[in-house]
């Protein structure tokens, strides 16, 4: 069911399902990959279970600090993730995006994992919730932004999943 407010992105990885699940569910594997290319991750909080919070710290070069979190809404090992995405303050109050104004506040994030030929293609949707139309529309025009962040994401984490495989 998918829909023009949808950004969607794969990456098919040279990995059992089972390893690229545990790649999101685990602190010390999310701060090697999770993030923006260009920012230093720690995990500041994870309570990977349905209502729990995935609370990170991102350092830009300049020192400069954000704050991001997820609530996760569906956990399905090791198949599906399902979260509220937001920008968050250290108390993990929801703060906007920091050079998007109108950037959704929150948005439903929606991690597919299926075999492939011995391998696992990752599927990540995102859709705003709660959002005005104008916070939509500015969504969707990022889509080539978003195709551009996500990919360096998704880069890092195929770089570290074969580094930690060999």
């Amino acid at each position: 069911m998918s829909n023009k407010n949808e950004f969607i992105i794969s990456r098919v990885l040279n990995a059992s399902r089972e390893l690229v699940f545990k790649m999101w569910a685990e602190a010390e594997h999310l701060n090697n990959w999770w993030g923006p290319v260009s920012l230093k991750l720690n995990v500041e909080k994870l309570e990977f279970k349905v209502g729990g919070t995935f609370l990170y710290s991102m350092t830009a070069p300049d020192g400069n600090k954000m704050f991001g979190k997820f609530i996760y809404k569906e956990i399905v090992p090791p198949s599906k993730l399902v979260f509220i995405d937001s920008f968050s303050d250290a108390s993990e109050g929801i703060t906007r995006h920091p050079f998007a104004p109108t950037w959704p506040a929150e948005t439903l994030t929606t991690i597919i994992l299926t075999e492939e030929n011995g391998k696992t293609k990752m599927t990540m949707t995102g859709v705003p919730i709660n959002a005005s139309d104008e916070e939509v529309k500015t969504f969707v025009d990022g889509f080539s932004s978003m195709n551009e962040g996500w990919g360096g994401t998704f880069g890092q984490f195929e770089n570290y999943l074969n580094q930690i495989k060999n």
